[in-house]
């Protein structure tokens, strides 16, 4: 009867969205009051990721039966949002907004709808790798048409969509799907993963991508930190996130978060702690030329702070992988040519003849033609010696292969702060964003 009873509130209380211009000198101020309800914050930042929107500032209040929240966004230049036709477009996306479909936790599978046919994969990272995975779906006369692949903490995850080459719509045949997921599998287990990667048939649905890449590697526990053996480590000391935790009295836990800024961090962290059964009740987000500073009040949805030590590194360390998962790490490379069957096996051969390991990549086609991004580093996990660079754009082609900027492999650390962080002295005196004197009134 309650659950009856609260949805039939989030019926009548649709959410109301109000884009200004005015509000702030550098940035779009979007306005969201709802009822509320368990994952609308994840809901609200999703739409605006997804449309290529970066947040600067937002500030965050759940508490109660109510949901407002404000967030200032820029488009991928920096730029306010001009465009009418695109903020009713941001409007109306958010308004209507529904929701996920339930998740889907399989580890490996393959699904398939009208259009491709959709593979996850699960596994132990190595130098390689995706360039065996792309020969099988070659072999197979799968032709890949979008797909991301992110590697953290040696695991890798993809989540990678395929049609038939002969007839570019789905593979239904149940003997063929069978035999892709083997033969995938028996790959990513190799000769020496000590994680025996799993093969499940999923059920079918609609599964946010990058969504389902943090569950695949949530799923996998790829935020247990592993010894590795020789290399540069890269993801250890002063470039790491600093996450910390702090309950107050017996009401919230307040997580504070400093790291490199990065497009769809926000994302990220809220999508992580959604998956983890963490509310976000109050919140803030504000980001500089390189640094981002996130502040949240959660509770778990039985409505508990955390309460053990064991718990409270747990988070910590789902944290620190959620943010570091996306992190651009090597070169980028980008590769714009006619799209055909084994061109993403082609390219990915090339990369592993050169000792080039592939760190994460972002897989697109559109009118036959193919758009992919490559993050790359040697095996060592060092930057690519330029000549190997030049060698393989040679190779591919110097109009095809394009080098677009190297992440940096030495950067200063966040400074540090206390863990009380400066939005905990006025969170509870304020009962509407105009507090903050950042946004002005609505009503």
């Amino acid at each position: 009867m309650d659950d009856e009873y609260a949805k039939l509130v989030r019926r009548v209380n649709r959410p109301r969205v109000v884009i200004d211009n005015n509000g702030c000198v550098d940035a779009t101020v979007i306005q969201v009051d709802s009822a509320n309800k368990q994952g609308i914050l994840l809901e609200v930042v999703q739409v605006l990721t997804d449309m290529n929107l970066t947040i600067t500032k937002a500030y965050i209040s759940s508490d109660g039966g109510w949901f407002m929240d404000v967030f200032n966004v820029v488009d991928s230049d920096g730029n306010k949002i001009r465009d009418k036709e695109l903020i009713e477009y941001i409007q109306r996306r958010i308004e209507t907004s529904a929701g996920f479909v339930p998740s889907r936790r399989g580890s490996v599978g393959v699904v398939s709808s009208e259009e491709h046919t959709s593979i996850e994969l699960a596994g132990t990272d190595r130098p390689g790798l995706l360039s065996e995975v792309c020969a099988v779906l070659a072999d197979l006369h799968c032709n890949v048409v979008n797909a991301e692949i992110w590697t953290h903490n040696a695991r890798a995850a993809a989540v990678v969509h395929v049609t038939d080459d002969s007839t570019g719509c789905a593979i239904t045949d149940p003997k063929r799907l069978s035999t892709i997921k083997e033969l995938l599998c028996t790959v990513l287990k190799g000769s020496d993963d000590l994680k025996t990667a799993k093969t499940t048939l999923s059920s079918p649905g609609v599964m946010h991508r990058e969504r389902r890449l943090h569950q695949i590697m949530f799923a996998d526990r790829d935020y247990e930190r592993v010894e590795r053996s020789g290399g540069r480590a890269v993801e250890e000391g002063s470039l790491r996130p600093q996450v910390t935790l702090l309950n107050i009295e017996k009401d919230y836990t307040v997580i504070t978060m400093r790291s490199k800024d990065r497009p769809k961090l926000l994302f990220d962290i809220v999508c992580t702690l959604t998956d983890m059964q963490y509310v976000v009740f109050h919140g803030m987000v504000n980001t500089g030329k390189m640094e981002a500073y996130q502040e949240f009040y959660i509770r778990h949805v039985d409505g508990l702070p955390i309460s053990s030590e064991a718990e409270r590194v747990r988070v910590i360390q789902c944290l620190e992988a959620a943010i570091e998962r996306r992190a651009s790490e090597g070169l980028e490379l980008e590769l714009c040519t006619e799209d055909r069957l084994g061109l993403l096996s082609d390219i990915t051969r090339i990369f592993r003849e050169n000792s080039l390991c592939i760190r994460r990549a972002l897989i697109s086609t559109k009118g036959g033609k193919a758009k992919d991004t490559f993050y790359v580093t040697d095996v060592t996990g060092n930057p690519v010696d330029p000549k190997i660079i030049d060698s393989i754009r040679q190779q591919i082609g110097q109009s095809l292969l394009q080098v677009k900027h190297s992440s940096s492999f030495a950067t200063k650390p966040p400074h540090q702060e206390t863990t009380k962080g400066y939005f905990f002295g006025n969170l509870f005196k304020a009962r509407t964003f105009q507090n903050f004197k950042l946004i002005r009134s609505y009503s």
